[in-house]
């Protein structure tokens, strides 16, 4: 059994012309995952039987000479906050520890219509708050590149299921980054799409304004292919745009020749040195690639995290008053309603969920709305003025995903602010709907990945792709250069 990871569309490809058998590909999956998660803690639920008989269908398609589609036999791994029929959907808070929901995240119905395998449900930041998948109902999840250190978060255990090769392709949420830097921080590549690209049915609601769906994967490829795959107009959302699915892997091997690519002049300090190296590496790179360099300002930059702090709790106050010990989820018992419901949230909702929806309530709250969460929207709005702007002047923009690599498990669990500041690069383009990925490129100190982040206007993620690409063959000239002097 091989450690080294196949890439998602190869595996696809042999499995459709019959060189791999579905069971086979998922067999060695589940190995890899029964050998090694009870380290790692990726995932809250395995589905051992569901990928077994799901693989033994694929392969039961292609012997009567039907294309399963275009992930035929992956395994793939999706956030616990993506609903799934009949299987748990915990978003890892005891307050829904035991919820199975009635229907299927369209997200989820596209991938399986793929041919896409789950091989399970990953853990993550209770209700996707946090950033490094220690505010968990089910234990942290650790990074697989070493275990005592974070994978990030939210989405830490989508990260860690596929940098530990538990499956070939994970889908997590991307609130404020919850992609982005996890993805960073475990070495792979992950997106998050222009909002209303790809469908939020039965994603379960942190910021509903903020919230995108998105790839973790080994290669730009596979997150383009994935990401076509379940992009695309959905009814049942009203936030989905009206159009089908994103066109990105067809500019792949593009280029940049001549693609302006900007360097913020005023971005927020605070990534570490070997961040800000790898970073200057990139603009290196495309420079080479035949990219022109150009220097933008964007001072509302600056006050992203500050807006967010108050505009996400807000959402999240008003999304998460549903779970109330009446509807679904757990309930403790109490003599009256209103006993019940302060017992049920009491016991059901970790600390950070407790700490963001005090935070949201009280900036929605009378007498407070218009100093704190009607500022927070007029800030947004500067920001968003502030990437138009940018983006008159440069094609893509470059920047850190994560102010440092990796940090030790504990290290920022006491100190909220020390652990907001994680997002600082990746929540803007949350608050303006525009996409953004991050890019493995090279290591920094301890040895851990260091993550570029790409970012691009609305609906230009093909542009987007182009860069990454060209960045990932970068570093594999780069490393093709070393072994062969070696």
């Amino acid at each position: 059994m091989s450690d080294q990871p196949t890439t998602a569309v190869d595996l696809a490809w042999n499995v459709r012309n019959s060189v791999s058998k579905a069971v086979d590909v998922v067999d060695e999956y589940l190995a890899r995952i029964d050998e090694r998660d009870g380290e790692i803690n990726a995932f809250n639920l395995v589905l051992t039987d569901q990928a077994r008989e799901r693989a033994a269908e694929i392969d039961e398609m292609i012997s009567l000479g039907r294309d399963p589609g275009p992930l035929a036999g992956v395994p793939v791994a999706l956030k616990d906050n993506l609903c799934t029929r009949g299987i748990p959907t915990t978003c890892s808070s005891k307050i829904l520890a035991d919820w199975k929901p009635p229907y299927d995240a369209t997200v989820v119905t596209r991938l399986r219509d793929a041919g896409a395998i789950f091989v399970g449900k990953t853990n993550l930041d209770e209700f996707a708050m946090g950033s490094s998948t220690e505010n968990s109902a089910f234990g942290p999840t650790k990074n697989p590149l070493d275990t005592s250190r974070v994978p990030g978060g939210s989405s830490g255990g989508s990260a860690a299921a596929v940098a530990a090769n538990f499956a070939a392709v994970s889908f997590g949420s991307d609130t404020g980054g919850s992609i982005r830097q996890p993805a960073a921080l475990c070495g792979v590549v992950g997106v998050k799409p222009t909002y209303g690209a790809v469908s939020r049915l039965g994603l379960i609601a942190f910021g509903s304004s903020l919230d995108q769906i998105g790839p973790f994967a080994h290669t730009v490829r596979d997150a383009a292919v994935a990401l076509e795959t379940i992009s695309g107009h959905d009814p049942g959302d009203s936030t989905s745009i009206q159009q089908g699915p994103l066109d990105l892997s067809r500019t792949l091997d593009s280029g940049v020749e001549g693609l302006r690519v900007g360097r913020i002049s005023d971005l927020p300090k605070g990534a570490s040195p070997d961040v800000e190296e790898r970073l200057e590496a990139a603009f290196d790179a495309l420079r080479e690639a035949g990219a022109e360099i150009v220097d933008v300002e964007m001072p509302a930059f600056n006050y992203g995290l500050t807006a967010y702090y108050l505009i996400a709790p807000a959402e999240a106050s008003s999304n998460l008053a549903r779970f109330d010990g009446v509807r679904f989820g757990m309930r403790t018992p109490a003599p009256d309603t209103n006993s019940m419901y302060t017992a049920t949230r009491t016991d059901g909702f970790g600390a950070e969920v407790k700490r963001r929806i005090m935070l949201g309530t009280y900036a929605l709250s009378a007498g407070y709305y218009d100093a704190y969460y009607g500022r927070a929207q007029k800030v947004r709005r500067l920001i968003a003025n502030d990437f138009a702007a940018a983006y008159a002047k440069a094609d893509v923009l470059l920047t850190p995903a994560s102010p440092t690599v990796a940090f030790k498990l504990g290290d920022k669990a006491s100190d909220p602010l020390a652990m907001y500041l994680c997002d600082t690069y990746t929540i803007p383009s949350n608050l303006t709907g525009d996409p953004g990925m991050s890019v493995p490129f090279g290591t920094g100190e301890h040895g851990m990945p260091v993550g570029v982040q790409i970012l691009a206007p609305a609906l230009k993620d093909h542009v987007m792709f182009q860069a990454a690409a060209t960045l990932e063959r970068h570093m594999q000239n780069h490393q093709d250069q070393n072994v062969s002097g070696s």
